[in-house]
């Protein structure tokens, strides 16, 4: 599972991803989550994998931008209205067009709420 989350990781363009202990870390975490939505112990299938590579790429993507370590990726804020006289600067936040920060949380959130998906291989424990 750690090659196919660093290989998406290195198809967004995040570099040296393999020598980061972060990875294993949450990819423990996402498998832990998945265990314990499913009730599945120690079995994970192909769809479930899937779904835990997804989630497991949003959290890393996630915990890098929080901490400001996250390299490849342009989150300047867009620019709406540059005026010279007296200086006026106004940023496009949140009006039309999405800024690149904006998009990249709605790419990150739409990784992690994946998990949504376990509830169809929910088993029932006794």
């Amino acid at each position: 599972m750690k090659e196919k989350v660093v290989d998406f990781l290195l198809l967004l363009g995040v570099t040296n991803v393999s020598d980061d202990p972060l990875i294993d870390i949450v990819i423990n975490n996402v498998c832990y989550k998945v265990f314990n939505k499913t009730n599945i112990s120690n079995c994970m299938t192909k769809e479930l994998e899937n779904i835990a590579v997804d989630m497991a790429v949003g959290e890393y993507l996630k915990f890098k931008k929080t901490c400001g370590q996250l390299d490849g990726f342009d989150l300047e804020t867009t620019i709406k209205q540059i005026k010279e006289g007296d200086t006026s600067i106004q940023y496009a936040i949140g009006e039309g067009n999405l800024t690149p920060e904006q998009r990249l949380d709605i790419f990150i959130e739409s990784l992690i709420e994946r998990s949504k998906e376990l509830y169809k291989f929910r088993r029932l424990v006794w």
